[in-house]
């Protein structure tokens, strides 16, 4: 069983209760009367979640539940940036667990971690590393020996060399490694000289994640393992400048039992004809016969508009033929590719479970004509940024009948009719139809359909209004009882009106989004607040970033000690930066809350590399 964030913030209060027990005496009295063996095996076919709520049920179930706990043989803290005294409180409690998941950034020193590393420790990743040195590394190679699994992610790299000599030092010292996933985020440096790196690499190796690497550097290295028998990796993951023919020639040559291939390119200028990737690179990934995920993406993170121009529909076509035992395609930046290529891979790969496209200028509505029997197996779809795409193409969602996720996302040209074919589908959790051009009458479509969402974005969707969110919640459909994040943010027509709405109606409501929404003011707030003096909230993580209505007293009225006491994290606007030492105070009533000044998405999953963020622990 695996600890999540909540489960051990729940965990955490109860044991400051006395006795954790209920007040209902009467009812601890029955509990008691049940044998043993009888309240072990219902609480063993419990979740975690539930575990740490049976908790508070009564003393008997708190007992019970404190060994099965002190048992688990996971611990998942990715959710919430712990400091170094409530990792170690956490960490002691489950001093058996195997694998570890900790979010670092409040980590100031090498020694928090350092000092929760054991040779029992086999899967362990750490995430948001801002403030730990390179010597980390040196310390997971002398006491974890038997890690099989590493992730770790560093912000910037201002001694590459450092790096790579401590790096390679870790190497040599974890010797049944199958795992590797090193991402320096933040730098505009090449870090890994791959050259050099079958060296030290485990022969146990089998999947292989780096970000980022020089592509030259990186098809040198590729060609070199071609004569090691031994190193037979089914799994590689880069982040390079450039992707190319000559690359991608290497890998299925050195590496053909590859299953899982993920590239993502980031030019810092136009690739020249020689070093681009062309049809004859795809055409190229036929020989690899047992791959099943197929990743392909150029970034623009660097230059904008950039893509691959010289890749085409005959480019796609090759690669369906060669290819149709793929399960998962991610491809982005095709622009010269049309919707009869995109079609091809579609109609050939018939056991295609994810398939996701991104800034394609020519991807249309043909592309999904005439699906019926095609793509069955669909659960995941992602159209990104495709402006040509119109409620048409969803007319063939139907015919995806286990899809449970779907996004639109910057495509401007989905409009109300394409939520008559989203409403009707029975497993969809999961939408985002950011920057659409949907309406109030939209969202009462979706109000009353079938489809039980978890997950809703419409950020952008600026025709929206307070009477949509109104129609959303109230029409008497599934939605209003499975949802738990909404993103209703850069919307000008958004108001207080909606919140409430949302505060009343959404029970489930875990993340909410108001960003950019200017006319979002203090009594939005106060109702919120207001909510969870009578009720219970959920609500776990809240962004008002540039929110411009609210004043500072009212966001610091969220952050009062007895007014969501859940929440994780919470996104204000910067001009909240002189509030800094207001917020610092409330560090000490609020431990494990998150205070993000810097505009990041929930949870601060990127940009954390490039800012200081103050964060508490609750």
């Amino acid at each position: 069983m695996a600890a999540t964030t909540s489960d051990i913030n729940k965990r955490h209060r109860i044991e400051e209760e006395e006795g954790g027990g209920n007040s209902n005496g009467d009812f601890e009295v029955s509990i008691e009367k049940l044998p043993e063996h009888i309240i072990s095996h219902v609480l063993h076919k419990l979740d975690l979640e539930s575990l740490c709520t049976a908790t508070c049920v009564s003393r008997t179930f708190h007992s019970a539940v404190t060994p099965l706990v002190s048992s688990l043989s996971s611990i998942d803290l990715s959710e919430c940036s712990l400091d170094e005294v409530s990792l170690r409180h956490v960490v002691r409690r489950v001093q058996g667990a195997k694998s570890l998941t900790i979010d670092c950034l409040q980590m100031k020193s090498d020694s928090s971690i350092i000092n929760i590393l054991h040779e029992h420790i086999i899967d362990l990743s750490l995430l948001k590393c801002s403030s730990l040195s390179y010597d980390i590394l040196c310390a997971i190679g002398e006491r974890c020996p038997n890690l099989r699994s590493l992730l770790i992610e560093f912000s910037g790299c201002e001694a590459p060399e450092l790096f790579k000599s401590k790096f390679t030092e870790m190497l040599q010292k974890i010797s049944l490694l199958e795992s590797l996933s090193i991402k320096i985020r933040g730098t505009f440096n090449d870090v890994f000289d791959l050259r050099s790196l079958e060296l030290f690499l485990p022969k146990s190796i089998k999947n292989l994640k780096l970000q980022q690497a020089d592509s030259h550097s990186s098809i040198l290295w590729i060609d070199k393992i071609r004569d090691n028998p031994w190193f037979k990796l089914l799994s590689l993951s880069l982040v390079l400048d450039v992707i190319s023919d000559d690359l991608l020639i290497a890998v299925v040559n050195s590496l053909p039992l590859l299953v899982e291939l993920d590239l993502e390119d980031r030019p810092r200028r136009e690739p020249s004809i020689q070093s681009d990737l062309t049809n004859i690179g795809l055409q190229s990934l036929e020989v690899c016969q047992h791959l099943i995920t197929l990743s392909i993406v150029r970034s623009q993170v660097y230059l904008f508009h950039t893509s691959f121009k010289r890749v085409d529909n005959m480019g796609m076509f090759l690669l369906s033929e060669g290819c149709g035992g793929l399960e998962s395609v991610k491809l982005g930046g095709f622009t010269k590719v049309t919707e009869a290529g995109f079609s091809s891979i579609l109609h050939s790969c018939q056991n295609l479970k994810k398939f996701e496209v991104s800034n394609s200028s020519l991807l249309s509505d043909l592309a999904f004509h005439n699906m019926r029997g095609v793509a069955r197996s669909l659960i995941e779809l992602r159209l990104l940024s495709c402006r040509l795409l119109t409620s048409e193409a969803m007319e063939e969602l139907s015919s995806f009948s286990n899809l449970e996720v779907l996004d639109t996302s910057g495509c401007r040209s989905i409009a109300d009719p394409c939520l008559y074919y989203i409403s009707s589908l029975t497993t969809l959790t999961k939408l985002n139809l950011a920057e659409a051009d949907i309406t109030d009458k939209g969202l009462a479509i979706l109000g009353r359909g079938n489809s039980p969402i978890a997950q809703l974005c419409i950020r952008g969707c600026k025709r929206v209004t307070d009477k949509g969110i109104e129609f959303l919640f109230h029409g008497e459909g599934k939605i209003c009882k499975t949802l738990s994040m909404l993103d209703v943010g850069h919307m000008p027509g958004i108001s207080d009106a909606a919140i409430f709405t949302i505060a009343s109606a959404a029970k489930a409501l875990t993340d909410l989004s108001l960003r950019y929404c200017f006319h979002v003011t203090d009594a939005a707030v106060k109702m919120l607040v207001d909510r969870t003096s009578y009720k219970c909230s959920l609500l776990q993580r809240l962004d008002l970033y540039n929110c411009r209505s609210l004043s500072d007293d009212s966001v610091m009225l969220l952050l009062h000690k007895s007014s969501f006491r859940g929440l994780r994290w919470l996104g204000v606007r910067s001009l909240l930066v002189n509030k800094r030492d207001d917020f610092s105070t409330i560090c000490n009533v609020r431990p494990w809350l998150v205070v993000c000044f810097e505009g990041c998405q929930f949870g601060c999953h990127d940009g954390w590399q490039f800012h200081d963020i103050l964060a508490c622990l609750h």
